[in-house]
């Protein structure tokens, strides 16, 4: 009975060998010259037929256009090989995802494709290089201007996929896009994305089950990124132990937020200044460090970020309530004002930021319920006037979000405007250059708790904490070891908010007694 046991496990384990596939029994050749795209191909197709596997690429340059994955193959890129995207957009057919999308009449090529695909993906310590550089602009019209420009990888509509450990440079458009997937792995991987217009890092799509772990990567346009282009809504996503940089948004959810986002987690991150210091869009240290954007519909709730370690984009943190009310799609009903809440944000240090400030910012009649934020470390360049404070914003509801769309904001550390339910506590605001505005600033918000705040202030400051039309608060715990004129600015109707136990011993008046500017 052993015996036959033995021959059983040794005949599975000799099928599962039988069905891997070199590359170069097929044909191809790793000089850097030979194009192998049927080859590979070949490779793909016996490795499926055979029960699936792996197609082991061996060290070499292997140049190839578009390949296209198929269920139960994962492709393994052995240490010392790449896999270069041939140039021409020629070489690149078109697909069709299936899934009506934002982008889907011109997001249409990848170096690696995949289409209703089960149990696949890509592996190994080798490298998957697309050449985006050589791929021109068509016209600086939008949306032409996207088109024939291939994604390096894309997967749409599959289910447990996983890309390990491999090393990603140089995509024609975004590095990799993840449409409409399930059960998504992504462990290890690094990426150099800084070859052509909109090169984000990585953008996860309506996908739902998704883990990405250990990702070191550097991007010119976005880095690690959610969206949601479809119906579909991006969630149940554990993102954590990761390190990225960007020119402009480290961590972002949007533009596109047709289904929205939930039930996000995210942990133990650093965001940090690209290495890449000439920039096609955005600056070297980036725009953003997290921006939470809903402006197209949908949801954005069951949000939450720890751990994080901020150093150099001019604008720490972002969370945007707007209305662009983009279509996803021409035939699509115009969708209404989406929603964000249950948001909480903690045990972040943010460095290097500019004059601009963080804010949370929804609309009069979108207003973000339920934010959280505590332990959160701020500390910006300053430079602004007192009278900063006073300058009204503009609504700017359609507009597309940006962490620097309202320009310097009338709190140099937090500004938050239009939220019900927000709780700040253990908050450190700071600057290095002298600025005159409040360091926290909240206008039209209510049902609020603000609790061992430390704010530096200047002996020009009117007040540290500035209160416009605000309702149902408690301000209490809170430090303040600099000068100002007053502890609070009260302006407009303020009512309902106790203020007890706050220590600011080298300020005398503790309000302006609504005395307006």
């Amino acid at each position: 009975m052993r015996n036959i046991l033995f021959l059983v496990l040794t005949g599975i384990a000799g099928f599962t060998r039988a069905a891997d596939v070199d590359v170069t029994t097929h044909g191809a050749k790793g000089d850097g010259i030979t194009v192998n795209t049927t080859a590979i191909q070949k490779s793909i197709d016996a490795c499926a037929a055979s029960g699936g596997g792996k197609v082991i690429f061996p060290a070499g340059n292997f140049m190839s256009a578009t390949i296209v994955l198929k269920s139960n193959v994962v492709l393994h890129l052995s240490e010392g090989c790449t896999l270069t995207g041939v140039k021409g957009a020629s070489n690149y057919p078109y697909q069709q995802a299936g899934i009506p999308f934002y982008g889907e009449n011109w997001a249409k090529q990848a170096l690696i494709y995949a289409n209703k695909a089960e149990n696949t993906g890509i592996q190994g310590r080798g490298t998957i290089d697309g050449q985006g550089a050589s791929f021109e602009i068509n016209t600086i019209k939008k949306p032409d201007r996207y088109m024939n420009r291939p994604y390096l990888i894309w997967f749409v509509g599959c289910k447990n996929v996983q890309v390990k450990q491999v090393h990603l440079r140089n995509s024609a458009f975004w590095m990799q896009h993840y449409l409409g997937c399930e059960d998504v792995v992504i462990d290890g991987i690094s990426i150099w994305n800084h070859s052509n217009k909109n090169n984000d890092m990585i953008d996860i799509d309506g996908c739902k089950n998704v883990r990405i772990t250990n990702v070191t990567g550097d991007s010119d346009d976005d880095g690690l990124t959610l969206k949601s282009t479809s119906k579909l809504i991006s969630e149940n996503i554990v993102i954590s132990n990761c390190v990225f940089s960007s020119h402009c948004n480290g961590l972002k959810f949007g533009t596109e937020s047709t289904g929205g986002f939930r039930n996000v987690t995210v942990s133990n991150i650093v965001i940090k200044p690209s290495a890449q210091l000439t920039t096609i869009y955005g600056k070297p240290a980036g725009t953003s460090g997290i921006s939470l954007e809903m402006v197209d519909g949908g949801v954005m709730e069951n949000i939450s970020i720890s751990n994080v370690v901020i150093e150099g984009p001019q604008v720490p943190l972002f969370i945007r309530l707007g209305n662009r009310a983009r279509k996803h799609t021409d035939g699509a009903p115009e969708p209404g004002i989406g929603i964000a809440r249950n948001i909480h944000i903690s045990n972040v240090t943010a460095t290097g930021a500019d004059v601009t400030g963080s804010s949370i910012i929804g609309l009069e009649n979108a207003i973000i319920e339920n934010v959280s934020l505590s332990n959160i470390s701020l500390s910006g360049s300053g430079g602004a006037k007192a009278d900063a404070m006073f300058r009204p914003l503009e609504t700017l509801a359609d507009h597309y979000p940006e962490a620097t769309m309202f320009g310097t904001l009338p709190a140099y550390g937090l500004f938050v405007k239009h939220v019900k339910g927000i709780r700040l506590s253990n908050i450190n605001c700071t600057f290095s250059g002298a600025d005159e505005r409040p360091a926290i600033a909240l206008e039209n918000t209510s049902d609020f708790e603000l609790k061992g705040l430390n704010m530096q202030s200047t002996v020009n400051t009117k007040a540290p904490l500035y209160l416009k039309n605000t309702a149902n608060g408690f301000v209490t715990g809170n430090s303040i070891y600099t000068p100002a004129k007053h502890f609070i600015w009260k302006e407009g109707t303020v009512t309902n908010v106790a203020v007890n136990n706050n220590n600011h011993p080298k300020i005398k008046s503790a309000s302006n007694q609504n005395v307006k500017k």
